[in-house]
Parts: structure tokens; C-alpha cells; sequence
């Protein structure tokens, strides 16, 4: 077997060249690769298209390359609680292809089992099916871009639309545990579009908090072996944010009886 390891994040990414498209990890904040993604800032590519659940906040994530202009092109499902993703696209600075988020994970899926296309009841009846969501914007709120429509076809009655698949150039990935073989273990809701990006990627870099070796896996809680992954780099735990923390105050506290 193939020893996957690279020292370094910085090796991992180094081969990521301008115009590459890149599905990225995680939801909200929550199992995100930032080491991977500081590393390819570091790196300096530029005109990327990323495909992930969402693009970061403004300095931390996806965001970090985004304040740069380093994204030209993204594939998301929810773009909020990021003011410069908003900025950008109402300024006509950043094409965005918003996918709901089930038909998202399922083009991810599909593409890393080599099915190219599938149909959907996701979005029958709206403009994700019939055309015309902005894509991009032409800086002064006109619509330069607009999505076009899809093929739709009936089922049991029941209308769905046909959906592509996603094989990204490159996919970057946080795991809790992987092996040098890039056998990769998730944890908790880093579970969510991480073993999906693993899959649908070209060339798969996984960070991991925790470097093992081959056989100490549990090979019944695998999430994607390592015929998915081409590196694998030890990045330790790292700094954990929450994206929107709620608390309750004092006096909402329930009073005993």
C-alpha cells in the first residue's frame, strides 16, 4: 500500500494551480480544512471555483481566500453570515451558483460513485429548474448571468429535473482520525459534505487532528477509505470556532417550583 503522508499543509497544496476548482469540507464552521485552506492562501492561487455548503465567514475559512479575490466562482448552498460574499456578488465580483442543499451533497455523491447525472424533486417549479436565477451580477443591479433551464421529465407521475454531477479538481478535507493508507474517520457533524468532497474530488488532500497507523482503524467505522484520498497531512486539532453562538440569559432561566 501507498504511503499517502506529506509533512506539510503547505506540500500538500503547492500543486493547486490558478483556475482550479476545489470542493471543500464541512458545515458552517463546523469540520471545515482550515489548515489546508491557510496553506493554499499562503500559496497564492487565484481564480478559483469552489464548491462547498458555504463560503466561510469574512476571516476565517473559505473567507480568508474570498477577501483576497481568490474565488471566481462558487457552488454553495447557503451564503450567509459572510457581509464580503454579499458584497462581492451584488458587485458583479463573484459568480454564484446556489444549489439547495440536498441536491448539493447528491452531486457530490454522484460524482465520486461515476454517475454523471440524476433527477431530483428539488426544485421542480422553481427557478432552479425553469432558469433565470442570477448567477452574477453586473455591478449596478442588473442580472449578467443568468442560470439556464434544465431538462425536466416525469415519474410516477410526479415531475423532476436533471441534475449534473461534481468531479472537482481537487477536494480539501478535515477528518478526525486518518492512517497513512488515507483510510479517513469523521466525527460528529464534520460529518456533513466532508466524506462527499472526499469522494467527488480528482485528487482528495485530507488534514487529519490524528495520524495513526495502518490496521489501528476499526475497519467497521471507516467513513471513506483510502482509495479515495491521495495525501494525507497530521494538523492536530486546531482552533474550533462557532459560527453563531446563542445563549440564554439569566432571567430566561426556569424558575424551580
Amino acid at each position: 500500500m501507498i504511503d499517502k503522508v506529506v509533512g506539510t499543509a503547505a506540500e500538500a497544496v503547492a500543486d493547486i494551480a490558478d483556475g482550479a476548482s476545489l470542493a471543500v469540507g464541512g458545515f458552517g464552521l463546523c469540520g471545515i480544512p482550515v489548515a489546508l485552506i491557510d496553506a493554499l492562501h499562503d500559496q497564492g492561487a487565484a481564480d478559483l471555483e469552489t464548491v462547498s455548503n458555504n463560503c466561510g465567514v469574512d476571516d476565517w475559512g473559505l473567507g480568508r481566500l474570498l477577501a483576497d479575490h481568490r474565488i471566481r466562482r462558487t457552488v454553495s448552498s447557503y451564503v450567509g453570515e459572510n457581509k464580503e460574499f454579499a458584497r462581492q456578488f451584488l458587485a458583479g465580483e463573484l459568480e454564484v451558483i446556489l444549489t439547495p442543499q440536498g441536491t448539493l451533497a447528491e452531486k457530490l455523491r454522484a460524482g465520486g460513485a461515476g454517475i454523471p447525472a440524476f433527477y431530483t424533486s428539488a426544485g421542480v417549479g422553481t427557478q432552479v429548474s425553469e432558469g433565470g436565477l442570477p448567477q452574477k451580477y453586473d455591478g449596478d443591479g442588473g442580472v449578467l448571468q443568468a442560470s439556464e433551464p434544465k431538462e425536466v421529465r416525469t415519474f410516477n407521475d410526479a415531475p423532476f429535473v436533471l441534475e449534473e454531477a461534481l468531479t472537482p479538481d481537487f477536494a480539501l478535507v478535515h477528518a478526525w482520525k486518518g492512517d497513512r493508507h488515507g483510510n479517513l474517520v469523521f466525527r460528529a457533524t464534520a460529518m456533513n459534505f466532508n466524506p462527499l468532497c472526499a469522494m467527488a474530488g480528482q485528487t482528495t488532500i485530507a488534514e487529519v487532528e490524528e495520524l495513526v497507523e495502518p490496521g489501528e482503524l476499526d475497519p467497521a467505522q471507516i467513513h471513506v477509505p483510502g482509495i479515495y484520498v491521495q495525501r494525507v497531512v497530521e494538523v492536530g486539532a486546531g482552533e474550533k470556532r462557532i459560527e453563531k453562538r446563542t445563549v440564554r440569559q439569566p432571567s430566561d432561566t426556569p424558575k424551580e417550583a
